[in-house]
Formats: C-alpha cells, sequence, structure tokens
C-alpha cells in the first residue's frame, strides 16, 4: 500500500472488522509499527478527547501526573483502528475531523503539536449515510474518513463458513484435527448466526473446551444448550432433519453437563460457565439424575 487511504470497514456486529483491520495492517507496510484499536463507543463523552489527543501533565484534576501521549500518537508509524466510529459524540466530530486535516494533535493543556503518521481505518456497524440525515454524523467528517468503503457481509451470507469454520478449529486446537460431526455441519449452514463470526468463535471455543482427552469429533453434546434449540427451530423452519437432538442427545448432554460439574467440584456457577449455559438451565437438566457432588 503506498499512500495511506483511508479506509471505512462497515457491516454488521461481529463480522470480523476489527480481525480484517489487523489482517490488513499484518500485511501490509506498516507490519512492523503498532496496531492500535479504539472503541469509540466504549469511551465516556467526558474523556475520549483525553483519550485519543493525550494530555500535559496537570491537564485536568485525576490526569496522570507524567500526562499521556493519546491513541493517535500511539499509533505512529502504524495503523489506527476508530471501531464502532459511528457511536462517537456529534460534539467531538468536528475536533478530530480538523485533526485528520492537519493531521497534527495538539495535546490537551497545551504544549507543542505533533505531527501524526498513521494508516487509518474506521469501522462501524451503523449506516452512516442514515446517520448523517439524522444529525447524528457529520458530512464532512464522513467524506474525510471515506477513501475507500468495504462492506463486510454476515456470515449468513458467505459462501466460505466451512473453510472459516476449519481455520478457528485449528487455532483453537493446533494440531488436534478438531472437527465437526456431519449433522452439525448441515445444521450450522442453515443457521442464521445473529452474532456472525463472534458468535461462531465463542461456540467453537465452548465446544473445544468440552472436548474429553483424545476426542476431535464436535457433536451436539458439546454444543451450549441455548444454541441447541436455536438450532432446533431453524431446521423445523427449514425442513432440515435433526434427529439426533432427541432422547440420545439428552442423555449425552446430562453425562457431559455432569462431567463438567465433577470437574468443578459441584461449582454450578462455574460449571454453568463452562458450558455456556445458565444456572437454571443447569439445575434443570441435572436435578432429576444428580447423585454425584453437591451443588453449590
Amino acid at each position: 500500500m503506498g499512500k495511506p487511504i483511508a479506509l471505512l470497514l462497515q457491516g454488521e456486529s461481529g463480522v470480523g472488522k476489527e480481525v480484517f483491520a489487523r489482517a490488513l495492517h499484518d500485511a501490509g507496510p506498516r507490519r512492523n509499527g503498532p496496531f492500535v484499536a479504539v472503541n469509540c463507543a466504549a469511551l465516556p463523552e467526558s474523556l475520549i478527547e483525553a483519550e485519543l489527543f493525550g494530555y500535559g501533565p496537570g491537564a485536568f484534576t485525576g490526569a496522570r501526573r507524567e500526562g499521556s501521549p493519546g491513541r493517535l500518537r500511539e499509533a505512529q508509524g502504524g495503523t489506527l483502528l476508530l471501531d464502532e466510529v459511528g457511536d462517537m459524540p456529534l460534539a467531538f466530530q468536528a475536533r478530530l475531523l480538523r485533526v485528520l486535516q492537519e493531521r497534527q494533535v495538539q495535546p490537551l493543556g497545551g504544549g507543542k503539536s505533533v505531527d501524526l503518521d498513521f494508516f487509518l481505518v474506521c469501522a462501524t456497524h451503523r449506516q452512516l449515510r442514515d446517520e448523517m440525515q439524522a444529525g447524528r454524523f457529520r458530512e464532512d467528517l464522513y467524506y474525510r474518513i471515506n477513501g475507500l468503503t468495504l462492506l463486510l457481509p454476515p456470515l449468513r451470507e458467505r459462501s466460505d463458513q466451512s473453510a472459516l469454520v476449519d481455520r478457528l478449529l485449528r487455532a483453537l486446537a493446533p494440531g488436534q484435527a478438531v472437527h465437526l460431526a456431519p449433522e452439525l455441519v448441515t445444521a450450522f449452514l442453515h443457521f442464521n448466526w445473529p452474532g456472525n463470526l463472534r458468535q461462531l468463535a465463542n461456540v467453537l471455543r465452548t465446544a473445544c473446551a468440552l472436548l474429553d482427552e483424545g476426542e476431535t469429533r464436535i457433536d451436539w453434546q458439546h454444543l451450549p444448550d441455548d444454541l441447541v434449540q436455536d438450532l432446533r427451530h431453524k431446521a423445523v423452519a427449514t425442513g432440515a432433519g435433526l434427529d439426533d437432538l432427541n432422547g440420545p442427545l439428552r442423555a449425552q448432554s446430562v453425562r457431559t453437563m455432569e462431567r463438567v460439574l465433577l470437574q468443578c467440584n459441584g461449582n454450578v456457577s462455574e460449571a454453568a460457565r463452562q458450558l455456556g449455559v445458565s444456572r437454571n438451565t443447569l439445575y434443570r437438566k441435572l436435578m432429576p439424575s444428580t447423585a454425584g457432588p453437591a451443588l453449590k
């Protein structure tokens, strides 16, 4: 990448905008520089200016004695990701626009302005054109950050879901050849995945944690209880057959829960966390059959 053209990533929550931005950074000429990601939606409005622009010693009450360089200067020579830029307070947008235009930043409390040199990537799940029309996002800032727009598709619209699953499993269980049962492959392909790539990754992480030693096939009993229900409802709606969700699966599910509960010494909260289910679900499933460790 020669001249750094600002990149705007759009797409639903969980589609992997930060993952894409980091991969772009790692593959680009600034790979040896820092990658700094800032979640604009998570910053309190009263602190966003200090967090991004930095501040000098004693700039305000509660400031660090030595001051702070700010996230923009931390990204020098690398990539700055402004995630959820559509949630940035309107009052701050004019200040950010000026900094991006001048490519200089002056810390709060005074001090010398510093030249900025970074590749700017902005990301949002909002439709910024609609936000502009509603008066919640500045039109001039939009055209400043929109050098090139990429729309990342939701998981339900991607044709490479199986390849994504394989890639995630290799990362979560390196060298173990972990794979999905054929019935799960079909069920996953028919599912809408409202949480997109983030949801899929969390499901696979939980499933890998529930595999027994030497076990490599992820099956129904390794899935969170709420996802099994969602998959079942989707199967009914689409006509896909999920016969394995009946009696044998319930028995396997109970055995898995009992094993995890035993490993957690009867601590229901910890067992529920590892299984990815609620305490109430665990109680409901295990009360008729639990004769092992006392439930805590």
